[in-house]
């Protein structure tokens, strides 16, 4: 009996010490982090990324997955998103021209991105957010 406890006692702690470790560096997340937001309207690879930080391919993105929670490829895709979104509500810019800024490859893969990310597609996005503007508007006044 002593030894099953003994047993489940060591799992426990393996499984804990798994899931604090095997992330990146603070300096190689701070760095990669800063290469995708800096290259946001370029092709990204996560070939490049990984020789950045002097690791290889399939290291950097467990790697990377332990330390954000999401893949590399999944992130470069939030940060896309995200700054689409901030383009759109913030400029006047087409919606062909935010998707190329923001690194697709075209507007349908864009709206399509866009569409499966926010449940609502780019243009429908931007006309509800012009909505609510005056709204903010008044309410500040």
């Amino acid at each position: 009996m002593a030894h099953v406890q003994h047993n489940a006692a060591h799992a426990s702690a393996t499984e804990t010490s798994k899931t604090t470790t095997g992330g990146l560096s603070p300096w190689r997340e701070s760095l990669v982090k800063k290469l995708i937001l800096d290259g946001l309207s370029e092709t990204l690879e996560v070939t490049e990324l990984a020789r950045a930080c002097a690791l290889s391919r399939s290291h950097f993105s467990r790697a990377f997955k332990c330390s954000t929670g999401q893949s590399p490829q999944d992130w470069i895709r939030c940060q896309r998103i995200a700054r689409a979104k901030q383009l759109i509500q913030n400029t006047d810019l087409s919606l062909t021209k935010i998707s190329l800024e923001c690194g697709f490859c075209d507007q349908a893969h864009f709206c399509h991105i866009f569409t499966r990310s926010e449940g609502i597609n780019p243009f429908a996005w931007r006309c509800r957010v012009l909505r609510a503007r005056p709204c903010l508007n008044q309410a500040s006044a």
